[in-house]
């Protein structure tokens, strides 16, 4: 599994590179926070002045980039990567934001957090088990846990997708019940699932979590 990550995070920063490539900064970054105030919307969240928040697998433009009045911390362990190679992240744009170059499965951090949002990364880990204790960890109790999925929706390509590699950027092959199990058995209490994409192979979906 620890190969399948390695490959997954390479193939990660390139296609970022490709995606950015002909993006004006300025277009794409004004696209991508109406996109997140959307999400917020969509998942009836408000988030207060001066909540805690962490947004972790963040990418170079996640809801960091919407959260200007929060305490915010943004982990990603592509963020040397992006801040490299990707001219739309530039870290000193968000001053209120402390960014950290790390995998979900070494976040050590001692405080919790009011909201917690891993959008477009569980699925990209390298253990996932450890990864859902983590998030249940650094959320307060009372908190709210924000995951979005891609899970399966044929059982006969999610057990060919775990014996081959037929999904690059994604080291794990889950179909929707299985995620919601991770969570409740964690404590967690499903406030919603939403169903924001549909596909053949997968169906995007977002998880609002209440920690009890």
């Amino acid at each position: 599994m620890k190969l399948r990550w390695k490959i997954a995070q390479a193939a990660e920063i390139r296609w970022w590179q490709g995606y950015l490539n002909k993006k004006d900064k300025s277009e794409y970054l004004t696209w991508k926070k109406d996109y997140w105030k959307q999400f917020l919307k969509d998942c009836q969240l408000t988030l207060p002045p001066q909540a805690t928040c962490l947004d972790i697998g963040c990418g170079p433009a996640g809801i960091f980039t919407i959260l200007p009045y929060q305490e915010v911390d943004a982990i990603d362990p592509l963020l040397d990567s992006y801040a490299e190679k990707l001219p739309h992240f530039v870290p000193s744009d968000y001053p209120n934001v402390t960014f950290q170059n790390l995998p979900l499965e070494k976040v050590q951090l001692n405080k919790t957090y009011d909201y917690v949002f891993c959008l477009n990364a569980i699925n990209h880990v390298a253990d996932l088990e450890q990864c859902f204790d983590n998030l249940f960890s650094l959320t307060k109790a009372g908190g709210t846990l924000v995951v979005s999925i891609d899970a399966h929706n044929y059982r006969i390509f999610k057990h060919l997708f775990r014996a081959i590699p037929g999904d690059i950027l994604h080291p794990h092959q889950f179909d929707l019940e299985e995620y919601q199990t991770m969570v409740t058995t964690r404590g967690g209490h499903i406030q919603a699932t939403i169903h924001k994409d549909k596909a053949f192979f997968f169906d995007y979906y977002v998880l609002v979590i209440k920690k009890k």
